[in-house]
């Protein structure tokens, strides 16, 4: 054999391959044609879900918000719990109080909107006419056609958009289902949940069995330990937010101080945008109501909270325990916004949680399931022998 290929290599002909040429680009199509075919399987799966969700959103979204609502009640629930509360008042004593503060801060806000929103108008008249003046002078020199193109083409945008930044609010709640009934739905079900929660993964486990059960809960209790973490800590983070930048508000004399921090609160649970757009509002109200040294100031307060924020709170408290890139958290809330409106950015960071610890846990799974296997007993070395 040896004398045939070395006389083939003298001749100049190639040598006699293993594999034939046209056997290994088959076999790499049919590999290409399979994966192809598996990801349109996936795709197609991917849409029928969606088109489901779209379909029962009505009924997914009080369940979600519940989800959200109940990792922030489930600690004070357990403490209750194991100082010999029943579940069922410690629900209760929980789901009451968490109404109780709600209503509170409403309280709280709604007389300071009213009392000064006049006076707020007002400002913001003369604020606009200050700025159409700078704008028609030096060194723009723009005209007042130009200006007037410009407004018109701003307040047509905003009200051909209102509707559906009105109805962006709670996307999917139709008119037979309101936002009170909406509402009601998330206390009942934040009730149940914290209430029966704990016994819901050992009968999810004798239904699915041994071995899809313990999947399925070692899934769901680490999401729950993510997500749990994850609105606690944000919740945390967007109260210190709130505090700071509201005191700043408050020392500046800047009209409707509390309902703006109340909206830095509830921005800091949109990551990035919301920061961003909270802190927006605040520097526009500081320019209009009290001029642009206190605007400078407002904004050189929201920049300093948030690089706090950015780099030493978060990283402390939350310990970087998601592992999302913040790429990943853009489009994530990108994506949420643009199909569900606020509620879908609101709910999209969790969302993404969730799916990450999934994917770590499927490729935990994997790993195990590729891992050499251990080296036998007889194949190590006994020490003293060569």
């Amino acid at each position: 054999m040896s004398e045939i290929v070395n006389r083939s290599a003298e001749n100049g002909d190639p040598a006699p391959s293993a594999t034939d040429r046209g056997t290994v680009i088959g076999e790499g199509l049919f590999w290409m044609a399979k994966w192809s075919l598996c990801l349109v399987a996936v795709a197609a799966g991917a849409w029928v879900l969606a088109f489901l969700i779209a379909k029962m959103w009505v009924v997914l979204l009080p369940v979600l918000l519940a989800l959200v609502v109940a990792t922030v009640l489930w600690p004070p629930t357990r403490w209750l719990t194991s100082h010999r509360f029943p579940p069922a008042a410690a629900a209760a004593t929980t789901v009451i109080g968490f109404l109780a503060l709600f209503a509170g801060v409403i309280a709280l806000i709604v007389p300071s909107v009213v009392g000064q929103a006049p006076e707020l108008a007002d400002r913001s008249s003369e604020g606009v006419h200050q700025v159409q003046d700078w704008l028609q002078g030096p060194p723009l020199n723009i005209r007042q056609e130009q200006l007037d193109s410009a407004v018109d083409a701003i307040v047509s945008r905003l009200q051909s958009s209102s509707d559906r930044i009105a109805s962006g609010v709670f996307s999917g709640v139709t008119t037979a289902t309101s936002v009170i009934v909406t509402l009601f739905l998330v206390l009942i079900l934040t009730f149940f949940f914290i209430k029966d929660g704990p016994r819901f993964l050992p009968w999810l486990h004798g239904v699915l069995g041994t071995r899809g059960g313990r999947h399925f809960e070692e899934v769901l209790s680490r999401i729950w330990v993510t997500l749990g973490g994850f609105i606690r800590t944000q919740a945390l983070v967007s109260l210190i937010d709130a505090v700071f930048i509201g005191a700043g508000l408050v020392i500046l004399h800047v009209p409707l101080a509390m309902v703006l921090a109340v909206i830095t609160f509830i921005g800091g649970f949109v990551p990035m945008v919301g920061a961003f757009v909270a802190g927006a509002l605040a520097v526009l109200v500081a320019l209009v109501a009290n001029g642009f040294t206190t605007a400078l100031i407002v904004l050189g307060i929201i920049i300093a909270v948030q690089q706090i924020e950015g780099n030493v709170l978060q990283p402390v408290l939350q310990s970087r325990s998601m592992k999302l890139h913040a790429v990943i958290v853009l489009l994530a809330v990108t994506a949420g916004g643009s199909l569900f409106g606020i509620i879908g950015a609101f709910l999209s960071v969790p969302i993404a949680a969730v799916a990450a610890v999934v994917l770590r846990y499927i490729g935990e799974q994997i790993d195990n399931a590729t891992a050499p296997p251990p080296p036998l007993e007889s194949d190590q070395p006994v020490p003293g022998t060569d």
